[in-house]
């Protein structure tokens, strides 16, 4: 992901969560935070000792205030990847035969099995990443041929999540 603040760009990813304990990736460089987020946008951070408050407000998408300090940050965040994978998915043909995840996180919930058909828009299974939780669907009508993980399990960048039959020429 990448996080513009001002006119530097920084690159952020995910390396491991549990609990309040993330470690993330900032330009190549990891750093252990513990991190409480609390209702309305506003979280505490401990970082090498030392806490800190702040406020983040959206203004529209990927784009947020954040307030730490008597000190107001307009960042805008876009997830290269996430694009890449949205324009694939317009311009994928039929054949698409599984889910892999587009970066590490935690499986919070699955909602199908095995062997079920779904259609397109249903929902499949929810991740959390970066204390951040998103819900994959369908994206056309299939059959779910292998589910590839538990909830609970942490998952890597392009790890099989959910893989689809290919018969009927129903996939996703």
């Amino acid at each position: 992901m990448q996080a513009k603040v001002n006119d530097k760009t920084y690159e952020i990813e995910l390396v491991s969560k549990e609990g309040n304990n993330v470690q993330i990736s900032l330009n190549g460089k990891i750093l252990d935070l513990d991190v409480v987020m609390s209702e309305y946008g506003f979280c505490s951070l401990l970082y090498k000792g030392r806490s800190y408050n702040a406020e983040s407000v959206c203004q529209s998408e990927g784009k947020y205030t954040i307030t730490t300090a008597f000190k107001h940050f307009d960042i805008e965040l876009s997830n290269p990847q996430k694009k890449y994978l949205r324009n694939r998915n317009k311009e994928m043909e039929e054949d698409q035969g599984a889910i892999v995840s587009p970066m590490p996180g935690k499986i919070i919930k699955i909602l199908v099995e095995e062997n079920q058909k779904v259609q397109k828009r249903d929902a499949l299974l929810v991740i959390e990443a970066m204390k951040m939780q998103s819900t994959y669907t369908a994206v056309q009508d299939a059959v779910i041929e292998k589910i590839a993980v538990s909830e609970g399990d942490s998952v890597l960048r392009d790890q099989l999540l959910i893989s689809f039959k290919k018969n009927n020429n129903q996939s996703i």
